[in-house]
């Protein structure tokens, strides 16, 4: 991340492209699924084989999921420490054989 990113502008950074990919997928998909219709009608039972609202509550939900599934890394990305000073200050205590307080955002796993 850039030095000096504000949370939004990190939030859109990573969720803009993920979201454009949901929505390319879904209008793939959708227009896959309306092609098969023909093929399924003899499967379905009390439903249309195009049925919108069908269509439109699937690629809602798979939307939903897809935008909860980007949420947590662009939270994490957004909570990160832009200049670091946090990573060094866990860094130098586990360089000096301290255990690092567990308040900090840093894994300190990572650094032993």
């Amino acid at each position: 991340m850039a030095l000096g990113g504000k949370r939004g502008d990190i939030f859109r950074l990573v969720l803009g492209p993920g979201a454009a990919l949901v929505a390319a997928g879904i209008a793939a998909g959708t227009a896959g699924a309306w092609a098969l219709t023909r093929l399924m009608s003899g499967l379905l039972y009390e439903v249309r084989p195009a049925d919108p609202a069908t269509f439109a509550a699937v690629g809602l939900l798979l939307a939903l999921v897809a935008l909860a599934a980007m949420y947590v890394p662009a939270r994490r990305a957004a909570r990160v420490d832009p200049d670091g000073r946090a990573a060094l200050r866990v860094a130098h205590l586990v360089s000096a054989g301290l255990n690092p307080p567990h308040v900090l955002d840093v894994d300190s796993t990572l650094l032993r």
